[in-house]
């Protein structure tokens, strides 16, 4: 007899496999769910709507630190950016620099979430900008927040201002009222507000000219590529049916190998074509995105040590804490 789960996570090409049951999880019948990701984790994490889902990485170790032990971690990886190389500033805010950041009023969505951490996190080790230096306003409302069902509190030293429900973090940057927001993603959802274009819009720009080249310095020297969102199961789950874990983390490789397969057969079309380089074959042929605790421990810990440096998580929690024991070694 199959086991059913229901599972939740944001549409993205690495997941359709699973959605569409091209790659299925031996002995378990799936209920999928498409959800956006910011509804998805607040969902979650105040209501566990679902046997398995995706998860905020930073969000879930915090819950985690604060005795929340409703799930275990999964090492299923479905995005990742650099995403201090995204930060947006107004023209004429005189921000030149990472360190012009300094005293200077930056909007976020959220202040406990990943991409947001990974960008504090830059600032600090990169460019010396700590989370006190700059003033914080946050989006979110304590009711629709992934903050408001974990807890959170500003960290100590940190000033984090609660954005009014009549305005956003876009509406706040065009009107000048903020400098700089980080992680901005611009489409309004359940739980979020700003639904405008900010990349493209005159009055506003990226602080580094190229964020590919930031992207590739960091990278080059770090080696880390940062992990966005992880997936979670239900711990009394995992703990009554083990093998569950296991096959879970099968299912998504094989969804990952599945569109590797079709990245190249598009990119093959499209040099038979004549509209793209023999020389993409090489490129793309890569594998970037790789599930498994082995192959991303480092970026995992650095994210561990982000949070704890912040002042999101009161310790610094450890791998092994985060992820089911059969998932360490894979």
């Amino acid at each position: 007899m199959s086991l059913s789960l229901s599972i939740a996570f944001a549409s993205n090409p690495r997941t359709w496999p699973i959605l569409d049951g091209r790659a299925r999880v031996d002995g378990a019948e799936l209920t999928p769910n498409v959800v956006h990701a910011s509804e998805l984790f607040w969902r979650q994490l105040k209501y566990a709507d679902f046997d398995v889902a995706e998860m905020s990485f930073s969000s879930f170790i915090i819950a985690l630190s604060k005795g929340d032990r409703r799930f275990v971690g999964l090492p299923i990886f479905t995005t990742r950016r650099f995403f201090h190389s995204h930060i947006l500033v107004r023209r004429d805010s005189g921000i030149e620099t990472p360190a012009d950041l300094r005293d200077k009023r930056v909007g976020v969505t959220e202040y406990q979430q990943t991409g947001a951490l990974w960008t504090r996190g830059a600032l600090q080790h990169e460019f010396g900008v700590t989370s006190s230096d700059c003033e914080w306003f946050m989006e979110r409302t304590p009711d629709l927040s992934h903050g408001g069902a974990t807890g959170f509190t500003p960290p100590a030293g940190v000033t984090v201002n609660q954005i009014p429900v009549e305005k956003s973090v876009a509406s706040m940057m065009l009107s000048g009222e903020l400098d700089a927001c980080v992680h901005y993603r611009g489409h309004a959802s359940l739980v979020n507000r700003s639904n405008v274009d900010l990349r493209n819009h005159p009055a506003i720009r990226t602080l580094f000219s190229d964020p590919r080249a930031e992207g590739v310095r960091y990278f080059e020297k770090t080696g880390v590529f940062p992990i966005n969102h992880g997936m979670v199961i239900r711990r009394e789950i995992a703990e009554r049916n083990p093998w569950i874990v296991i096959n879970l983390i099968k299912a998504f490789n094989e969804a990952n190998a599945i569109a590797d397969r079709e990245r190249l057969e598009h990119c093959e079309y499209h040099i038979d074509a004549g509209l793209l380089p023999a020389e993409a074959r090489q490129a793309l042929s890569r594998t970037l995105v790789r599930h498994g605790v082995v192959a991303n421990r480092k970026t995992l810990e650095t994210a561990a040590l982000h949070s704890f440096e912040q002042g999101l998580t009161p310790r610094l929690m450890t791998l092994d804490e985060v992820f089911a024991p059969s998932a360490m070694e894979m």
